[in-house]
């Protein structure tokens, strides 16, 4: 994707920086132990709410599902478009690749993949891209309503360059979220992160998350 203009890039690093900035606020404010402490490299702390929430979506198939039909393991989730000539593919095909990773090291993720473009992103647009990337990632849609509860419910930016234009390029942030069923958000990474890394990075936190459950 081009570098978008100067505002629409301000706007997106500070969308994103707030929220995250937010959920870093709300997990320390709560003086909770993390349970994930080993596993950040940053002070964003998740499962408080602040980053992430409930949404209603229509998934490849054309199903209307919710968050607990799709997070019902441990999920990486990016917001972007199936048009996007660069960075979407490249993204996902990260995702795809740490997902693989942690396959063959007995680690079941979920890649889910949230088009911000209502308007040329049909379900059967979403399975063809997403069959391509992982049998495993979901493709998800909605209405402009719905994708906007979910960006904002995620703290995420996109703008629609030219709207009514066929061919137009949306900007939008670029983070991979991990969550995981009931607790939420715990983790982004960004996309100079490698496959290798983020599979290490994911084991680790499925690892905390697992031995959080055998004790509870």
């Amino acid at each position: 994707m081009p570098i978008p203009p100067k505002a629409a890039a301000i706007a997106a690093a500070l969308a994103v920086v707030a929220g995250l900035g937010a959920a870093w606020y709300f997990s320390a404010g709560t003086g909770e132990a993390d349970v994930f402490a080993q596993c950040r490299r940053g002070v964003v702390g998740g499962g408080s709410g602040a980053i992430g929430g409930p949404f209603t979506l229509v998934d490849e198939n054309g199903k209307t599902v919710t968050d607990k039909d799709v997070i019902t393991k441990p999920s990486l989730i990016y917001f972007g478009y199936t048009y996007c000539p660069d960075v979407c593919p490249i993204d996902n095909a990260r995702n795809a690749e740490a997902v693989r990773l942690l396959d063959e090291r007995g680690y079941d993720v979920t890649p889910v993949f949230i088009s911000v473009d209502t308007d040329r992103d049909t379900p059967e647009l979403l399975r063809e891209f997403t069959d391509i990337l992982s049998p495993k990632m979901i493709g998800l849609t909605g209405s402009k309503e719905q994708i906007a509860a979910a960006s904002k419910a995620y703290r995420t930016y996109f703008k629609v360059q030219d709207p009514g234009d066929p061919y137009t390029l949306i900007d939008h942030s670029t983070q991979t979220y991990l969550v995981f069923p009931d607790i939420g958000f715990v983790e982004f990474f960004n996309r100079d992160t490698s496959a290798e890394d983020e599979a290490d990075r994911v084991a680790c936190f499925v690892d905390a998350w697992k031995s959080e459950q055998k004790q509870n």
